[in-house]
């Protein structure tokens, strides 16, 4: 695949990842008014992390890697698709099986910790927390069936079903939400709706998982239970390359697990807080990160598989600029308006003004470190492409421990009011410090992939963000009135900032760096111009 088509691909992806985006930033504004950001959002926080645990182990992490490139070759050497099928119904068949037995497993523990517990823990934190988790665990196992689908998929070229898999899952949480707010109201207390939303999760989850099974069946890879298979060798190297990526996986989520329950020690609304911040961040994280991550594990598995290194190093470096030029005003632009973009996301109903001042520090942190997360999810593909899960696994591992540390010292020596951004900001340096690692074992091991080439464009688009800011806080100061004025007020005055802020970047962007944006409109018409 062609670095244009890469971009193609990739503005598909983010233009659907964008509207499931905003659809999940309705949904958090709606959750955020019902609920608050108390105890109970921390509870709920803590619970639907581990179904998403599993999600990044098992579904879009660990599976991911290491079944994509061997379909993709599977894909490249066989038309016919019946190995590459055999294949997919086999490592299916076998992944499900194991997350059944998780569900069973998970419920037997919860049951035991009811079982055992005080009334004072059951009435708890932790013990509303579990009450969550009963009904969250089967999502899972939904979920993961899903995000496999979407990797059968993506490894088609098909990349459009896959991205639009989550927005299932945001419309059926707004609708459950938007009942409980108009419709049920005060007759429910705000625990028994937190409950209700957990089983709305649930359906959501069963209906993503039906979408993607019936996107695999109509390209003829059916999703059904396949025995067969399970000893031949691109079986077993996708178990053995899972098996390497599950250990860095679990240990990247074993250690995202005890961030959670630090934050609820922190104190009781941490969690809740953190979560608010990052869906935030992952508005331009995963429209444009996520995008790109997506579109090139099969693309560069199949530059790899066809073994030409030179058009995987220039889609990486393509990639990654056209993806800086979003990503760096994006991330500028949450800093500065960290605090208007929160209030008016978020504030209303039971969130309030100190829930602003709380989210709106975790994510001026989150978003210092926007860059580093989207290019690594450029950088592990370049791995994973190559059929190697060891050395992120062993660089991930090396965080894990990094990240564990940084947030113990968070939690325990700065002031209660600060200890969650202290939580962000262990979370940005490792990123920092994975993204620098990464590059240089890739460079030993590939040569350069072309930083040099990255140099110029990134310093314009830095010295174009300087700018922007600059416009940004003169505009903020003039805005001050119109946004205390009420929602329309708010909105209008967050129009402006968009407006502006675009305005005098793409102008900087143009004015000096002109080439680069040509560069990206010829990657998005197919043009090439070396």
């Amino acid at each position: 695949m062609s670095s244009p088509s890469i971009l193609k691909n990739t503005a598909v992806v983010a233009f659907l990842t964008a509207c499931s985006r905003v659809l999940g930033l309705v949904r958090e504004m709606l959750q955020s008014r019902l609920v608050g950001a108390g105890v109970e959002q921390s509870a709920f926080t803590v619970a639907f992390a581990i179904p998403n645990m599993a999600r990044r182990m098992f579904g879009e992490g660990a599976l991911t890697a290491a079944f994509v490139p061997v379909f993709k070759g599977e894909l490249e050497a066989d038309a016919s698709l019946e190995r590459a099928r055999r294949l997919s119904r086999a490592v299916m068949t076998m992944t499900m099986l194991i997350l059944a037995a998780g569900v069973i497993l998970a419920w037997c523990i919860i049951g035991g910790a009811f079982w055992c517990g005080g009334d004072a823990f059951l009435s708890g934190k932790w013990g509303l927390a579990l009450r969550y988790l009963r009904l969250l665990i089967p999502y899972m196992l939904f979920i993961c069936a899903a995000a496999f689908g979407m990797g059968v998929m993506n490894s088609f070229g098909r990349f459009a079903a896959a991205a639009l898999m989550p927005s299932i899952l945001n419309i059926v949480w707004i609708v459950a939400l938007a009942v409980l707010l108009f419709v049920v109201g005060d007759s429910l207390d705000v625990r028994g709706k937190v409950a209700a939303i957990c089983v709305a999760i649930l359906v959501a989850g069963f209906l993503q998982m039906a979408f993607m099974m019936r996107a695999m069946a109509k390209k003829g890879i059916p999703p059904w239970p396949s025995f067969k298979d399970w000893r031949s060798e691109n079986v077993r190297l996708v178990w053995r390359n899972m098996a390497i990526g599950c250990v860095g996986a679990g240990a990247v989520q074993i250690n995202y697990m005890l961030d959670q329950a630090l934050a609820l020690k922190a104190n009781e609304w941490a969690a809740g807080v953190i979560g608010y911040a990052d869906r935030l961040m992952e508005l331009p994280l995963g429209i444009v990160g996520t995008a790109f991550g997506t579109v090139l594990l099969p693309t560069l598995s199949g530059f790899f598989a066809r073994g030409d290194e030179d058009g995987a190093r220039a889609a990486f470096v393509s990639s990654t600029r056209n993806m800086l030029l979003v990503v760096l005003p994006a991330a500028v632009a949450l800093v500065v308006l960290a605090p208007e973009m929160t209030r008016l996301v978020y504030h209303g109903g039971r969130f309030d003004d100190a829930g602003v001042v709380r989210v709106a520090r975790a994510v001026v942190c989150y978003s210092i470190g926007l860059a580093f997360f989207c290019v690594q999810k450029t950088l592990t593909p370049w791995f994973q492409a190559q059929k190697d899960l060891k050395t992120p696994l062993k660089i991930s591992v090396r965080m894990v421990f990094l990240n564990a540390a940084l947030n113990v010292a968070a939690v325990f020596g700065l002031p209660v009011e600060w200890r969650h951004v202290g939580l962000a900001a262990s979370t940005v340096v490792c990123a920092g410090i994975s993204c620098a690692w990464l590059a240089h074992v890739a460079r030993q091991r590939n040569g350069s992939l072309g930083w040099r080439r990255l140099a110029r464009p990134v310093a314009l688009m830095l010295a174009a963000c300087s700018a922007m800011a600059a416009a940004l806080l003169g505009l903020r100061a003039l805005c001050a009135g119109l946004a205390k004025s009420g929602t329309v007020g708010e909105i209008s005055a967050m129009a402006a900032y968009v407006v502006v802020g675009a305005g005098v970047y793409f102008a900087v962007m143009g004015a000096f760096g002109r080439d680069v944006l040509l560069g990206l409109v010829r990657d998005f018409r197919g043009r090439h111009s070396r």
